[in-house]
């Protein structure tokens, strides 16, 4: 490889950023810019921006969803800070700054208060929903950030009730307690998504510059908000709602740009459903755009996933029923209106799938035969209940491994999964005949 200023020895490349070649001439061996990649290298101010702000090897490092997730997350961290500045404000205004009758005695016990109720809220949260918080991370941090918003609301409310004062406070502290968790938590798992070279830690590290830059930016605009919302209730009310508008919208789109490789319960819904109407399989970012990112109540036909045996099995004719037409480590039943799915302890990743696809099938089965017999006795519908697990492992032998297939060519992660199995795993002994 020749050029009229020399021979191009070897070329090298940092990330996508620079470009250089090694040229000889005349017995020396000079390194140069290659001028066809532009001048934007790490001694220009992007370049320094760059390496100060985003992970190594950006964009290559990173999901294709990064950037345009800490845009958004940019945004409302930015609105959050200015609303958390009108919350701060009117919190010490309650505990008695400013006020010559309050003691320091009196605001020291609110305060501890306060952090002690968000202690014990942080604790029982994390007891509560820690195993919810990878599966549904989307879900959590939209609904953290709603919290936050109404925690702040009730801290600038709250002097303007000084009998219920400490109450709304030490209430307002346990709703931030639990953002922190799902916060905290539900950010770790969007770094394991968005980490595509195991660089978690700097992943983490650069957001956490990232957010440092924002709240400085916060602060000086708070320098100048202070003096016009002192004393002026009103225009303190409007600019956080203004802010608390901006603050929802942005985490939406945030959460909303997000786009996961997995499946979780819903993503894998999802798919199914779209799969057993028309034989499609829906790639990663077409199901993450369906996803629900809200919290949905009054579910038809609910589902457990990795029960206790006796949950599915009331006897052994009932166990033996769970193993016909069954060759799988896996096990489903239904009782009380909710199907059940037991799990063995050599269950794979593929077995989880399949087990979860069978019971969204499972689901629609009941939900369908429940609209159409709004009566009927107990011991038929049991009997019933069996024939539709029969039926769906019969459906399931069929369609999996193509499904499978499918999605595998279409983008997704089959090699582990974010379904929220609980932690019961049963060997069972008695077999089919």
């Amino acid at each position: 490889m020749e050029t009229d200023k020399g021979v191009v020895l070897a070329t090298e490349r940092y990330g996508s950023a620079e470009s250089w070649k090694y040229v000889s001439k005349d017995g020396v061996m000079e390194r140069r810019r290659d001028g066809s990649e532009g001048h934007s290298g790490g001694n220009s101010v992007f370049g320094v921006f760059k390496s100060v702000f985003l992970p190594q090897g950006y964009p290559e490092s990173v999901s294709d969803d990064y950037l345009q997730y800490q845009f958004w997350d940019t945004m409302q961290a930015f609105s959050s800070s200015l609303s958390g500045t009108l919350a701060t404000q009117a919190s010490l205004r309650g505990f008695g700054v400013g006020n010559q009758e309050a003691t320091v005695a009196a605001a020291t016990v609110t305060w501890l208060f306060k952090d002690g109720t968000g202690m014990l809220g942080r604790i029982l949260f994390a007891w509560r929903k820690g195993s919810k918080l990878d599966s549904e991370a989307k879900k959590w941090r939209l609904f953290a950030d709603v919290l936050n918003d109404i925690a702040m609301f009730m801290e600038i409310l709250a002097p303007y009730f000084p009998a219920c004062f400490t109450f709304i406070v030490c209430t307002a502290g346990i709703f931030k307690s639990i953002v922190g968790v799902a916060g905290g938590a539900t950010r770790a798992a969007l770094t394991v998504h968005q980490a595509r070279r195991d660089n978690m830690a700097d992943i983490s590290a650069k957001d956490g510059s990232q957010e440092t830059l924002v709240n400085l930016a916060g602060l000086l605009v708070s320098l100048i908000l202070i003096p016009l919302v002192t004393d002026n209730p009103v225009l303190t009310l409007c600019l956080f709602f203004l802010f608390t508008v901006l603050h929802l919208f942005a985490n939406y789109k945030a959460v909303r740009s997000v786009v996961m490789e997995t499946f979780n319960e819903a993503r894998l819904s999802i798919v199914l459903q779209q799969y057993l109407k028309d034989k499609r399989i829906l790639s990663p970012p077409e199901a993450n755009q369906r996803e629900p990112v809200f919290f949905e109540f009054g579910q038809t036909v609910p589902m457990k996933l990795g029960v206790r045996l006796q949950e599915i099995a009331q006897s052994p004719e009932d166990l033996q029923l769970a193993l016909k037409e069954n060759s799988m480590p896996y096990l489903l039943g239904i009782r009380n209106g909710c199907v059940c799915v037991c799990l063995g302890p050599e269950a794979s990743a593929s077995d989880e799938i399949r087990a979860m696809c069978q019971a969204v099938v499972l689901s629609n089965m009941l939900s369908s035969s429940n609209s159409r017999e709004a009566t009927g006795a107990a011991l038929k519908q049991q009997k019933g209940h069996w024939e539709m697990v029969h039926e769906s492992h019969k459906l399931m032998d069929a369609i999996f491994n193509p499904f499978l297939k499918g999605a595998e060519a279409a983008g997704w992660d089959m090699k582990r999964t974010m379904i929220d199995w609980d932690e019961w795993r049963v060997e069972w002994k008695t077999k089919s005949s």
